[in-house]
């Protein structure tokens, strides 16, 4: 795998996912993980001003052991490039590494790494602040604008920040509607397009095969997949350090009653997928599962063990009474180039080619935020014979279906919501119940970093 399946700021979870997945599963992991850091400069930025530039000087990378190997596979399709390669955590499993390091080469003043990649999506939120930002915006004639304008519809929101784009986003974990079509032809179900038929089916389940599952409400990742498909605002920033918080919208109390419904008729779980007692007692009457684009390879075949030709991929789904569907992003990794290199030519270039190069992308773990290399992605996987349909309509669409209200943040909405949501539905709450609680926590995490909370 890539490594960019994201299971941000939930360090018990990771290692209950380690201990189930093995070794595929725990490169997977090492996605998107987010400690909440300590407050950033709330100063803009100034024009970007590069340091003298040294071309044809050595640059330092900084990545996660499963990008490792993608830069290597570039040092050696480039071999006059001159690359120090560092191995360090990639900010998962909750690590805060590179922004404590940087932290510390802005008072020494000498250390940046020139590139450095983040599995925390909501690294961005740092990295492009201050006077003197580490990122640099790589949009001020670093990486052409045919490049920026190849990704994928909002794949560069985490990115964007005063009017500049920071970074570039290595890949995306668009949620699909993921569904076992063996069972469901098995039962004579069909698919559902809403949320309304999803529920009816849902209720339909419970009734006609109890213990069968068409969700689960107690993955860290959860609000990811319901929540942002509603469009709620749970969090979204309308300006420098501005935030809403409104879990009392109808868009958000809509998909707590749905969930409520489907949880007390028993046929969505409280638990998480990763747990040891899903993965041995329930992995196998999974009949739907609403979930990120990672969830085909990395959940459903090499964890739940599920045989090839049973699992399909469908649309994101919509209301009823909303103009189209949205769908959540659950991960994908981020490449900074720092704007303390002093060979900005080259660090831009390895950024450019790890993000959109076939030779790399093409062939990784999770669906690339590029949108060429996705499409030789998804022609890997339709090789593959795993999955019962041709799962390409549905990660494209839902790929450009993210929708843009949710945004990335210096707190982790998965965090709160582990802390805060998970132990009060298995004391026996309802998420309606919870919303309000959970919206204190929101707010009383991101006011400390500095954000006015409306």
């Amino acid at each position: 795998m890539n490594n960019d399946v994201p299971v941000s700021s939930r360090r018990q979870l990771r290692h209950t996912a380690v201990a189930a997945l093995g070794a595929v599963s725990l490169l997977a992991l090492a996605a998107c993980g987010s400690a909440d850091p300590t407050p950033a400069a709330t100063s803009s930025p100034a024009a970007f001003k590069p340091v003298a530039q040294e071309e044809g000087s050595e640059i330092t990378v900084w990545a996660d052991a499963g990008r490792v190997p993608g830069v290597q596979a570039y040092q050696k399709a480039h071999p006059d490039v001159k690359l120090k390669i560092v191995t360090y955590s990639g900010n998962a499993n909750g690590a805060n590494d590179l922004q404590t390091k940087v932290q510390l080469f802005d008072r020494t003043g000498s250390g940046w790494p020139d590139v450095a990649f983040s599995a925390n999506v909501n690294d961005g939120t740092w990295a492009a602040q201050g006077k003197t930002p580490y990122a640099a915006p790589v949009d001020k004639g670093l990486v052409p604008a045919a490049t920026l304008n190849g990704f994928a519809y909002g794949a560069l929101n985490p990115c964007k920040f005063n009017g500049g784009t920071y970074c570039l986003r290595n890949d995306l974990a668009q949620n699909v509607l993921w569904y076992n079509k063996k069972l469901m032809d098995k039962f004579g179900y069909t698919a559902p397009t809403t949320w309304e038929e999803y529920q009816a089916l849902g209720e339909k389940v419970a009734k006609e095969h109890p213990g069968y599952l068409v969700g689960t409400a107690g993955d860290a990742w959860s609000p990811e997949v319901y929540f942002w498909a509603s469009q709620c605002p749970a969090s979204t920033t309308t300006g420098a350090k501005k935030v809403t918080v409104d879990l009392q919208d109808a868009k958000c109390t809509r998909m707590a009653k749905l969930l409520d419904t489907l949880i007390a008729k028993g046929s969505v779980s409280k638990d998480t997928v990763f747990s040891a007692g899903f993965i041995k007692n329930q992995a196998a009457k999974v009949l739907m599962l609403p979930g990120p684009s990672w969830y085909g390879q990395v959940l459903f075949n090499s964890t739940f063990k599920i045989p090839k030709g049973q699992i399909a991929a469908a649309a994101p789904l919509k209301f009823e009474g909303d103009d189209k569907n949205y769908t959540g992003n659950v991960g994908g990794g981020l490449w900074f180039v720092s704007s303390h290199s002093k060979n900005l030519k080259a660090a831009s270039d390895l950024v450019t080619w790890m993000t959109t190069s076939d030779d790399y992308q093409a062939t990784a773990g999770t669906y690339p935020a590029y949108k060429p290399a996705a499409d030789k992605w998804l022609a890997g996987q339709l090789k593959t014979g795993y999955f019962a349909n041709d799962i390409d309509p549905a990660f494209k669409e839902a790929a450009e279906l993210i929708w843009p209200g949710w945004s990335a943040t210096q707190y982790s909405q998965e965090a709160i919501y582990s802390s805060t949501v998970i132990p009060a539905l298995n004391s026996g709450k309802t998420l309606t119940d919870t919303l309000g609680t959970w919206q204190t926590a929101i707010t009383d995490k991101a006011k400390p970093l500095g954000y006015t909370v409306n």
